[in-house]
C-alpha cells in the first residue's frame, strides 16, 4: 500500500490513456472492497457503480459525452447515486439489532426518523444527498485505484439524459459523474495547475 500523502500529490487527473492497458476483474473487484469504507449519511450508501468494459458499452458512454478518453479508458466507471437510498435503512440497520448493538426499540425509533427526515425534506434534498454521498465514495475509489497503480478522470461532460437512456439507468438512480479508469499516457503531461494558497479557501477560528 502506498502512503497517502503521496497518493493524493501524485493523483492526477488523466486526459489521455494508453489503449490496451486490460484491467481485471479480481483488481475491480479489489478497488470496490476497499471502496465500500467510504462514509455516507446515516450509512445510507448512496453510490452505486456502472463499470463499462467492452467497446459497445464505452461506445454508449462516448456517444453521450463525445470525450475519446472513454474509448482508450480501460472502464469507464459511471457513479450513480441513489435518490432513495433511506427506503433501505431498516435492512442495513437490521445487522445491529441481530448483533445486539441496537435494541428493538433504539432500531424502530433510528430507522423512522431517517425515513421521515428524507420524506419529509422532499426530492430536492433526495436528490442533494444521492450527489453529495455518492462523491465521496468517487473521490476515495480514485484514489484507491491511484495506489494500485491506476489513473482516473472524474468526467461532467455528458448528456444526462442520453447516458440514462442508452444505459437504461432506472430512474430513482441519478448519473453523478463518469469517471475513466485506465494507465495514463504522460508523454506529453502538462505540469499541474495553480493551486491556491491555503490562507484564500480555509478560515480557521
Amino acid at each position: 500500500m502506498g502512503n497517502l500523502q503521496t497518493v493524493i500529490k501524485e493523483r492526477r487527473s488523466a486526459m489521455k490513456f494508453k489503449e490496451g492497458a486490460v484491467i481485471s476483474k479480481e483488481e475491480l473487484e479489489k478497488m470496490f472492497s476497499l471502496n465500500k469504507y467510504a462514509p455516507s449519511a446515516f450509512n445510507l450508501q448512496h453510490a452505486n457503480y456502472l463499470v463499462l468494459q467492452s467497446p459497445e458499452d464505452k461506445q454508449k458512454a462516448y456517444e453521450a459525452s463525445g470525450q475519446y478518453k472513454t474509448l482508450t479508458a480501460s472502464a469507464v466507471i459511471i457513479v450513480l447515486g441513489d435518490t432513495k437510498a433511506y427506503q433501505q435503512v431498516k435492512r442495513l440497520y437490521e445487522g445491529m439489532l441481530a448483533l445486539g448493538m441496537m435494541t428493538q426499540t433504539e432500531y424502530d425509533l433510528e430507522t423512522s426518523s431517517v425515513i421521515e427526515m428524507y420524506e419529509t425534506r422532499g426530492p430536492s434534498f433526495q436528490r442533494d444527498e444521492a450527489i453529495r454521498n455518492a462523491s465521496l465514495s468517487a473521490m476515495q475509489l480514485m484514489l484507491i485505484a491511484k495506489d494500485m497503480g491506476w489513473d482516473t478522470c472524474p468526467m461532467i461532460g455528458y448528456d444526462d439524459q442520453q447516458l440514462v437512456s442508452l444505459l437504461r439507468i432506472p430512474e430513482d438512480l441519478i448519473p453523478v459523474m463518469m469517471i475513466t479508469l485506465g494507465k495514463a499516457d504522460e508523454e506529453n503531461l502538462r505540469p499541474r495547475g495553480y493551486r491556491k494558497p491555503v490562507d484564500e479557501f480555509v478560515s480557521i477560528y
